[in-house]
C-alpha cells in the first residue's frame, strides 16, 4: 500500500486536505482521487509515497516539496506536524 496526500499550495503553505491508502502503482485510483479533490476542494497537487503511515508521508511531503522552497506544511487531515530537523 501507498499513502496518497492531496494538498493545496498558496505559495507559502502546503495544506494537506485529503489522504488515502492506495495500491502501489494504481495510477488510475490516484488520478481519480486527485481529480475529485481538485474539482470539489481546489486541490493543487498530489503525490503517493510507498509508506504505510500518514505521518511518514507528511514528513516526505515536507522534505521533497516544502523544505527546498521554504514552505510550511499544514496537515488538515490528521493534524500532524512534520519533523523539520
Amino acid at each position: 500500500m501507498a499513502t496518497l496526500l492531496i494538498w493545496t499550495d498558496d505559495g507559502a503553505t502546503l495544506t494537506v486536505i485529503d489522504a488515502h491508502q492506495v495500491e502501489d502503482g494504481d495510477q488510475a485510483a490516484i488520478d481519480a482521487l486527485f481529480e475529485d479533490a481538485a474539482e470539489h476542494d481546489g486541490a493543487d497537487n498530489a503525490c503517493a509515497w510507498d509508506v504505510d503511515w500518514h505521518s511518514h508521508a507528511v514528513d516526505a511531503l515536507y522534505e521533497e516539496y516544502a523544505r527546498p522552497f521554504g514552505l510550511t506544511v499544514v496537515d488538515d487531515v490528521e493534524g500532524y506536524e512534520p519533523n523539520t530537523y
